[in-house]
């Protein structure tokens, strides 16, 4: 498996317009966010974290012909704003996108995308498939290994948590368990976490904040679970320069950036 960070940055993305602190005008690249997504290949199958407002630019950037899946942890425009550029792959792959995500992200989707899940007559307007999900699942994707016509499934584990009062999904698959915008998991849901090699999690910035876990919060979380590595997601520009903060991180966690890529 392969994840490529397409973005780590927060709602407002560094750096933030009008802004002038150091970070915001860093010319270290690791700097530079979009807001936070992520793509994992699986074989020649391709399962999308989150689909923000930088989707265009993502998909064009790392030339990805196509998608087999697109995983929300919850429906904040930042996670959910590039839904309209799926018409791209609706025209390339000939079907609805097959989207996955719990019933309070459903309800916002089909509320504030309506043009899309409503009947309509209209040409042209993206379409997809929404799949509420609460217990492990399979994406259908594609593989070399598999016989031709065969279907190759991925085994996917919701991990229910919260983002202040919306609960929110993180997701596991295999060794790999991706959650972003939490800042509280329960216990139940924790075990579910065990035994991963590679966890991604959120921390916004070093003090505490009332919707994402901090820095220490989320280093607590790491200590718990216990994986191999860890890589730290949807970071703002009050986290601090990548360079200084990377220092200050215990043996086996980093900071994401922009187009990194890890092997799972």
């Amino acid at each position: 498996m392969r994840l490529t960070f397409l973005g780590t940055g927060t709602s407002q993305g560094v750096p933030v317009i009008a802004c002038q602190c150091e970070v915001c005008r860093s010319s270290d690249e690791r700097d530079t966010r979009f807001r936070t997504s992520a793509l994992l290949q699986i074989d020649k199958t391709n399962i999308l974290f989150d689909i923000g407002p930088d989707f265009r630019q993502q998909m064009l950037r790392h030339k990805v012909d196509h998608l087999d899946a697109i995983l929300i942890t919850h429906a904040h425009r930042d996670h959910v704003a590039g839904l309209d550029d799926i018409r791209s792959f609706n025209y390339v792959q000939h079907k609805k996108m097959n989207i996955y995500l719990n019933d309070t992200a459903r309800t916002i989707l089909e509320r504030d995308y309506r043009y899309v899940f409503a009947p309509h007559e209209f040409p042209g307007l993206p379409e997809a498939d929404l799949h509420s999900v609460s217990s492990e699942f399979v994406v259908v994707g594609q593989s070399d290994s598999t016989p031709r016509n065969s279907e190759f499934e991925v085994k996917v584990v919701p991990i229910k948590a919260m983002h202040k009062d919306m609960p929110i999904l993180g997701y596991r698959i295999g060794r790999l368990a991706y959650i972003t915008d939490a800042n509280h998991i329960d216990e139940a849901e924790l075990r579910k976490l065990q035994g991963v090699d590679t966890l991604v999690i959120n921390a916004l910035r070093q003090a505490h904040h009332y919707s994402h876990y901090s820095l220490p919060e989320a280093l607590e979380v790491i200590g718990r679970v216990k994986p191999r590595r860890a890589y730290i997601t949807h970071i703002s520009h009050e986290m601090g320069l990548h360079a200084d903060v990377s220092a200050t991180l215990p043996d086996g966690v980093e900071l994401a950036y922009d187009n990194l890529q890890i092997e799972i």
